[in-house]
């Protein structure tokens, strides 16, 4: 239920892979299928479902991960990224990332620049990478919803302000590719979300 995102150039075959959740082989499957060459996993934030495929992605690429300074001991530890706090989910272990975020960073894959903002609120590290006219937002922002904060490092009122500063700052036509659920943009968020209509008064 978690949604994994592959961008890549049709004439270059390089690839991106956002948050590797569980179960790679599909991912895995459609990179072989699409002969594409992985230059990086960028993750959003370390939460275990976004995060529970990373190993068998990076070990079958050899593509370096990137995350936020803030999450960076997460990947080690089921406390942390949250598998370690539900009964019957197998605790998430993942090697340390090859690149650290803080946020304003300025990224080149695929020949297209891509902008890194930290977000958090849903958690601590979270991020959005922003290209042209789209953003992979993690758990900032879904369609007719925000992201949770009741989990660990979680803040309700930081989540709000990020998506009034920020995401609401977007561009009207931006296309909005979320942890979770169908893609929206930011013109019908600000149209209809019931936790975002009322701050745009």
């Amino acid at each position: 239920m978690t949604n994994c995102y592959l961008i890549y150039h049709g004439e270059t075959r390089e690839a991106l892979v956002v948050d590797p959740g569980t179960g790679p082989e599909e991912v895995l499957d459609r990179l072989k299928e699409l002969e594409l060459n992985v230059q990086a996993i960028l993750l959003t934030h370390a939460h275990f479902d976004h995060i529970g495929g990373l190993e068998s992605v990076r070990e079958k690429t050899g593509a370096p991960v990137y995350v936020h300074r803030e999450e960076a001991d997460w990947l080690e530890s089921p406390d942390l990224n949250g598998s370690g706090l539900f009964p019957g989910l197998d605790p998430v272990r993942c090697g340390r990332a090859e690149h650290l975020l803080e946020g304003g960073e300025i990224l080149s894959f695929l020949g297209q620049t891509f902008r890194v903002t930290h977000t958090p609120g849903h958690s601590p590290g979270s991020v959005s990478y922003a290209l042209d006219s789209m953003v992979f937002s993690g758990d900032v922002l879904f369609a007719g919803s925000i992201g949770r904060t009741d989990l660990p490092g979680g803040d309700h009122a930081t989540l709000m302000r990020i998506i009034h500063d920020y995401m609401m700052e977007l561009p009207e036509e931006t296309v909005v590719y979320s942890g979770h659920g169908p893609v929206t943009t930011i013109d019908r968020e600000q149209a209809s979300n019931p936790f975002v209509t009322g701050m745009l008064d």
